[in-house]
C-alpha cells in the first residue's frame, strides 16, 4: 500500500492486476523447475503490457531480471518484461529521477542492505569494491524530513534469511540475523529500514524472540511518510 501511495504521490498512473502471483523465486531456488516455469511465465503474460513493472522487493525484481533466462521462452514478451522491472528505490532514482521528497520521518534508522538488492541489482556500492561510494536507498532517505540514518559497522552484512536457507541451515541463518540486529543496536538504531520485506520479517522474529526494542519497516513506509503506530508492526 505504501509503494502504491508513493506512486501515486509522484504522478506515476498505478494499476495491481489482480492476477498476478509469485514471480517463481523459490520455487526455482529449491530446483522446483517447472513450477518456476509455470509462474515466470504467468508473471510475463500478467505485466506484459505495462511501461515499467515496480517490485519493492530486490529479491523478486532480481528474479525476473536476472534468472528468468531458461525458465520461459525469450520472446518480445519477455524481454520488455525482464528489461523494464525495476525495484522501488531504483525506479524513484534511475526513471523517475527523484530529487525531494514530502516526508517526514523523525527517528534514527538503520538501513539494512538486502543481498540481491546489493549482489545483483547494484542499488549500493559493495564495501569490498574500491570504488566511488553510493547507495540509492539511502540517498533517498536522505530526502526525508528529520531522518537519522546511522553508520553500521558492516554495512552491507547479510541478515542470513535466504529463502530455504533459514529453513536447512537454521542455526547459521539465526546467527546471522543476530549480528545483523545487534549491529543496529550497538549504533543506536531505533528503526531497522530494507528493501526487502522477507530481511525484515526474519530479523523482526528475532527481535521479538529477544523481546528487543527495535523495530522494522520497508522502505516504501518510510519514503511515503509512515506514521507508526504502536511498536511500528
Amino acid at each position: 500500500m505504501a509503494t502504491l501511495e508513493l506512486l501515486e504521490k509522484l504522478g506515476v498512473d498505478v494499476d495491481y492486476p489482480q492476477q498476478q502471483t509469485c514471480c517463481g523465486q523459490p520455487m526455482a531456488n529449491t530446483g522446483c523447475n517447472k513450477d518456476a516455469q509455470g509462474a515466470a511465465r504467468h508473471f510475463i503474460d500478467t505485466f506484459k503490457k505495462y511501461d515499467y513493472i515496480v517490485s519493492p522487493s530486490g529479491s523478486c525484481t532480481a528474479m525476473v531480471r536476472e534468472h528468468y533466462h531458461g525458465l520461459a521462452e525469450e520472446d518480445a514478451a519477455y524481454k520488455h518484461v525482464t528489461s523494464k522491472t525495476y525495484e522501488l528505490c531504483e525506479f524513484l532514482v534511475d526513471v523517475l529521477k527523484i530529487e525531494k521528497l514530502d516526508s517526514a520521518f523523525p527517528h534514527k534508522v538503520g538501513y539494512h542492505s538486502s543481498c540481491h538488492g546489493l549482489r545483483e541489482l547494484r542499488l549500493a556500492q559493495s564495501s569490498e569494491r574500491r570504488l566511488e561510494k553510493f547507495s540509492k536507498p539511502e540517498k533517498l532517505l536522505h530526502m526525508v524530513k528529520d531522518l537519522e540514518l546511522i553508520t553500521l559497522n558492516r554495512p552491507d552484512e547479510c541478515c542470513g534469511f535466504g529463502g530455504t536457507f533459514a529453513v536447512a541451515e537454521e542455526s547459521v541463518s539465526c546467527q546471522m540475523g543476530k549480528d545483523r540486529i545487534a549491529d543496529h543496536n550497538e549504533n543506536g538504531a531505533e528503526y531497522i529500514v530494507s528493501t526487502d520485506s522477507s530481511c525484515l520479517m526474519h530479523m523482526d522474529g528475532l527481535i521479538r524472540r529477544q523481546k528487543g526494542t527495535l523495530k522494522i519497516l520497508h522502505i516504501s513506509q518510510v519514503l511515503n511518510g509512515a506514521v507508526p503506530k504502536g511498536d511500528g508492526r
